[in-house]
């Protein structure tokens, strides 16, 4: 009797595709296309192998990136740009053993020399290293940004890292999958940041757990490729281990004639099997959720998780009004954290600090929508503004089309490529008590330095918010 498949879905046809052995109950070995390493959490792995007297078995696959540890503070003469020094001996080391490493492996290795470095979940991509139907794993959680690409791809730890590099299999445990389905569109005002932290707000940041996420609806099909990239960089934050958006035309013109794409006759084969990457009709997933978006409103965090989000127009929200005790604590440690009150409006919050970058949100459409808010107005005196490009790649063309030029005019400060303010590991962060508006992806505390407060939210916002100096609603922005 002829064998007949039984309805996949996206997650389900890639797997399958990458299992070089299953067995129930023992999880499974899975091949991995692509491999992402920084200088943060390859160190370890490099020096397990040598001790090991092991090489990494495809250099060809593995691909260094520096972006966690470095500067982003430019220094300029006559038109030469450089960066300040890394004076932490830590940070230093960081950087010079992933360039000592890399060459010693042979892997592909982009140094802060060139123009193709920057953060590991923009420049991939950028060159077409991200190709759909891949699998590709990175020590770094936000590596879930690359499923945009229909792509299985998400973050391990380092003895995994140590493991990709020896063998390029990794062993797995088969994650459930989930549907999040968006009915509606963007209404205006509104990006792609704004629905995945109302998606988030609505499902929670544990509703994911256990689950790889595909984002469906014509809400995400009318997205850019740098829009689909922030909603699955964001699907770490509702708890799940991956997340990922089938590839389409969109998905195809973006990655056409990238460095590291398919060229030719292997790019039409490459299509035709791009294009049988969707969730068959039929197909079970193992849970499904349904964000309606219709009513959505520009959001802006108030708490300690990207959970914790309301529209711009609204209030933050009081313990009382809610019915768990879990919650209630929740919500009363974050706000004192946060030092608000119950019922204060979002509209009235000022901030110290303007932050547009991350991997979320420091791609080149991020910075024209922000560079449109901006232009030929000025930085509120009590701000501190910064733009940081994602990637050189970025950076250059920005510089090209004058967006430079009108962020420094405007008051920010234009950075080198980098993580820079996402996070505490380089010398940018805010001090104690400071508030910032930002573009990245979490709002833990001390996510942006010690006792530093952080509200998350989308480029145009961030750039309307140093402008006004408080959150503001740009719906009505002039």
């Amino acid at each position: 009797m002829e064998h007949v498949e039984h309805p996949r879905t996206l997650f389900e046809k890639i797997w399958k595709a990458h299992a070089v052995s299953e067995e129930p109950g023992q999880g499974t070995l899975l091949y991995i296309d692509r491999h992402l390493i920084h200088e943060v959490t390859s160190p370890q792995p490099f020096a397990a192998l040598k001790a090991a007297g092991r090489q990494v078995r495809h250099p060809e696959a593995t691909f260094a990136f520096i972006d966690h540890s470095i500067h982003t503070t430019p220094v300029g003469t006559y038109g030469k740009r450089s960066r300040i020094p890394i004076l932490d001996p830590d940070r230093s080391l960081q950087v010079s053993t992933l360039q000592h490493n890399a060459a010693g492996a042979g892997v592909h290795f982009f140094g802060l020399d060139d123009p193709r470095n920057g953060i590991i979940h923009v420049a991939p991509s950028e060159q077409g290293i991200t190709l759909p139907g891949t699998t590709i794993v990175c020590g770094d959680s936000h590596t879930s940004t690359h499923g945009a690409f229909g792509v299985l791809a998400f973050g391990i730890g380092t003895s995994e890292v140590e493991h990709v590099l020896a063998t390029q299999c990794l062993h797995q445990q088969r994650p459930k999958t989930m549907e999040v389905r968006i009915e509606g569109s963007l209404p205006r005002g509104c990006t792609a940041k704004d629905l995945v932290l109302f998606i988030i707000g609505q499902i929670g940041t544990g509703a994911g757990t256990g689950h790889c996420i595909e984002f469906t609806g014509s809400a995400i099909r009318s997205l850019s490729m740098e829009g689909r990239m922030t909603v699955c960089n964001m699907a770490i934050e509702a708890g799940a281990r991956a997340g990922m958006i089938a590839p389409d035309e969109t998905t195809f013109a973006y990655l056409k004639g990238r460095p590291f794409a398919p060229k030719a006759e292997e790019w039409e084969h490459a299509v035709n099997y791009w294009r049988s990457l969707t969730t068959d009709p039929g197909a079970v997933y193992d849970k499904v959720v349904v964000v309606h978006t219709d009513d959505m409103i520009p959001q802006v965090t108030w708490g300690t998780t990207p959970a914790m989000v309301v529209p711009v127009t609204g209030v933050v929200p009081d313990p009382a009004d809610f019915t768990d005790p879990a919650q209630q604590t929740a919500m009363q440690r974050a706000l004192a954290y946060m030092d608000l009150q119950p019922g204060t409006r979002i509209e009235d919050i000022v901030v110290d600090c303007v932050f547009i970058g991350s991997c979320t949100n420091s791609r080149i459409e991020d910075l024209h929508i922000a560079a449109s808010m901006v232009k030929g107005k000025r930085v509120a005196p009590s701000i501190k503004a910064m733009v940081v490009p994602g990637s050189g790649v970025v950076k250059q063309q920005a510089e090209s089309e004058g967006l430079d030029v009108i962020f420094k005019e405007a008051g920010f400060d234009w950075r080198e490529p980098g993580c820079s303010m996402c996070m505490t590991m380089n010398e940018d962060h805010m001090r104690p008590g400071e508030r910032s508006a930002s573009t990245s992806n979490r709002n833990f505390e001390g996510r942006q330095g010690k006792g530093s407060r952080t509200h998350l939210v989308s480029p145009a916002m961030a750039a309307a918010t140093a402008i006004a100096g408080h959150f503001v609603d740009i719906r009505a922005w002039e």
